[in-house]
């Protein structure tokens, strides 16, 4: 007999992220679409109406998304009002609006009992808001009850994805740690695709015949969220890791999907053979295999001995479009070794990851 789906919603659902989720959801054997708010421009109209001649993936939505009534996001008492009578579970946010804006919307969804999987970059640096890559820092999940208790919250809370610049470098590097090679120092370049940008995005003039190298806010958050992800919960917040320091520089180019990262790595003390480090990658998996998370990827790195691989085009959707896509392990004349690294920014890096983030959350019993 088949397992009945946790109906789910989805706030900011006619934008780019949105979409993604709305795309990545069809066919999913857990949750299923079953409520959608955006902007008051889409509110009142049906899903199919409030994304005519906007929606941009390949892959459309399930007749059944698009007879829904978008919400406005905005009228929360209305919008949990619909989100309960269609008996959801929980939201994912996919919210494209100022910082505040948001920080505030998410927190009135949780304290009227709606747990929140965030997309957003909000509430990344609050103390007592996990910041989770399912892979790397399961056991951050234990600070919901602590989150909870302390917001005089029931049933909501907030848990976060963090950047998507970062996706591509932070396993690989976890599996080194994990492994006994404490990561001192990293000079991370990042070549970033457009669609990390949104809809409309970067104007085609800026981008066509162009790179462009800088991105708001993008590299503070590529040399802040590390440190967060590898902290450790203390007095029911998170204390920062000291190490491994960052330098970020981050670049907007000319391609649509797939973010690629340059990494060069220095190690704290001892460090492996490159041999040991493939080694290492090759049998990194990160969740313990009983969870059997439909979205994780069967080999979340994946090693290419070529000297021209990674590349977005052909490695980007690989595995589900969950897995890293690392090549040209070498020697570095400064640090001890690079590397070169993609992901799949708006799977792996934003809406992929979210639902990832809610497996996890949901094999851990926080959703139901």
């Amino acid at each position: 007999m088949a397992q009945e789906k946790i109906p789910v919603g989805i706030l900011g659902a006619t934008g780019m992220v949105g979409q993604q989720y709305i795309s990545l959801l069809n066919d999913h054997p857990w949750f299923e679409v079953r409520y959608a708010a955006a902007s008051p421009r889409s509110a009142g109209k049906k899903y199919a109406e409030a994304v005519a001649g906007r929606w941009q993936l390949t892959k459309t939505y399930a007749p059944h998304v698009g007879n829904i009534i978008v919400e406005d996001a905005n009228d929360v008492s209305r919008a949990v009002a619909a989100f309960k009578k269609g008996g959801c579970s929980f939201v994912f946010s996919a919210l494209e609006m100022g910082k505040d804006e948001t920080r505030a919307l998410e927190e009135q969804y949780a304290a009227a009992g709606i747990p929140v999987i965030s997309n957003a970059s909000a509430h990344r640096w609050t103390a007592d808001v996990p910041v989770l890559i399912a892979e790397i820092n399961p056991e951050h999940t234990d600070i919901i009850p602590m989150q909870k208790k302390a917001r005089g919250w029931d049933r909501g809370f907030i848990a976060v994805k963090p950047n998507c610049s970062i996706q591509s470098y932070m396993k690989p590097i976890h599996a080194l740690v994990k492994a006994g090679y404490p990561v001192q120092r990293i000079i991370a370049t990042t070549m970033q695709a457009v669609s990390g940008a949104g809809y409309p995005g970067v104007p085609s003039l800026d981008m066509l015949d162009n790179i462009v190298p800088y991105i708001g806010g993008e590299e503070e958050k590529s040399e802040k969220e590390p440190l967060k992800i590898f902290g450790t919960i203390e007095n029911g917040v998170f204390k920062n890791a000291q190490f491994p320091k960052i330098s970020a520089h981050c670049n907007r180019v000319p391609v649509t999907d797939g973010h690629t990262a340059c990494i060069s790595l220095e190690f704290a003390s001892n460090k492996p053979s490159l041999e040991e480090i493939k080694k290492l990658w090759a049998a990194y998996k990160g969740l313990p295999q009983e969870a059997d998370l439909p979205m994780a990827p069967k080999q979340p790195i994946i090693y290419r001995e070529e000297d021209n691989r990674p590349q977005p085009r052909k490695d980007r959707d690989a595995d589900k479009a969950m897995a890293v896509v690392i090549g040209r392990l070498r020697p570095c004349n400064v640090f001890d070794i690079r590397f070169t690294a993609l992901s799949h920014n708006t799977v792996r890096g934003a809406a992929g990851g979210g639902i990832l983030n809610a497996e996890l959350l949901k094999h851990k019993g926080f959703l139901n």
